[in-house]
């Protein structure tokens, strides 16, 4: 399945994991480009010398391209963004942030620049300063999320720039991917399908949510602070809407989320916990490796692809 994407990055297939908060460390992304995709390790918040430390240890583990995802407002970021320069990273998506600051020394070391938007407007701009693809991310994924949905995102990023583009949100099988395709995306990036995987070091309890989730069982905190974010439904959930219904301060609802995510996936607190995960959980029905993924959802959408000649 030969695709833009494929070809830029030099991996097999267009399948990228997303680069998610203590989630996304070198085990899983290593696992997912010796699948065949583009495994990420998600830097999020933690400082440089950790980041280094974990691409280090995936290059032990593989020998594929793989990349880092760095959210730009980390208090980490100007030294991460160094960091995978000198450790020779062949991709580094970004979020939360306009990355063109780094992009000269990024080129310099041979790195393929993709962040992710959640707007034709940002899209556009980003193009401009030089980056090498996008993902259009929908609403429908978990972590923080944009208001568009991924079914009307993708085609208009798509029609709006000249370079490739990547689809998120929701997808989790061969029909996503394939309907993903059918908008123009020339790759898909998945987060939650790869959270509930053998080689994703994650409680077991965080795993079992998903695995559990009903169509119905995410919400989204925060909307009225304009910082909002996806998660599965739990005790944590229902008192932050209840107390962002009334009213409270900005500042007392985050207090309520700090190291939140950390308890769920790593402690496995999945009731006082920030269970982050996209509305496609109601979709992740097994437990299996990255590379029965990857296969899974080519071969599905392969099926549903045959003839169209959208790819080759």
């Amino acid at each position: 399945m030969k695709t833009e994407i494929t070809r830029m990055l030099g991996i097999q297939y267009p399948i990228v994991q997303g680069g998610m908060a203590w989630v996304a460390e070198h085990h899983l992304a290593a696992a997912v480009s010796e699948a065949g995709g583009l495994g990420l390790i998600g830097a999020a918040n933690a400082p440089a010398d950790w980041v280094r430390e974990q691409i280090r240890a995936a290059k032990k583990l593989t020998d594929k391209p793989f990349g880092v995802n760095i959210m730009l407002m980390s208090p980490y970021a100007e030294e991460v963004a160094r960091v995978v320069a000198e450790e020779g990273v062949s991709v580094v998506t970004t979020g939360a942030g306009n990355p063109e600051k780094y992009m000269e020394m990024w080129k310099k070391a041979g790195i393929r620049v993709i962040p992710v938007v959640a707007s034709v407007a940002l899209a556009k701009r980003l193009e401009r300063c030089g980056v090498d693809a996008l993902v259009a991310e929908g609403t429908e994924s978990g972590g923080h999320i944009g208001e568009l949905t991924t079914m009307v995102l993708v085609p208009q990023v798509v029609d709006a720039v000249s370079i490739p583009v990547i689809a998120a949100g929701g997808i989790a099988d061969g029909r996503g991917v394939a309907a993903a395709f059918m908008l123009g995306a020339s790759g898909c990036q998945l987060g939650t399908r790869f959270v509930a995987t053998r080689e994703a070091v994650v409680h077991e309890k965080y795993k079992e949510c998903i695995l559990k989730a009903k169509d119905i069982d995410t919400k989204v905190t925060g909307r009225s602070t304009g910082h909002p974010v996806r998660c599965l439904r739990n005790q944590m959930t229902r008192e932050y809407l209840k107390l962002e219904a009334q009213g409270v301060d900005f500042e007392k609802l985050e207090l309520m989320t700090v190291g939140g995510l950390k308890r769920a996936v790593v402690d496995g607190d999945v009731e006082t916990g920030n269970v982050m995960a996209g509305q496609s959980a109601g979709l992740v029905k097994e437990i299996l490796t990255c590379k029965e993924v990857v296969e899974k959802l080519v071969s599905e959408a392969d099926a549903l692809m045959k003839g169209t000649g959208i790819y080759e």
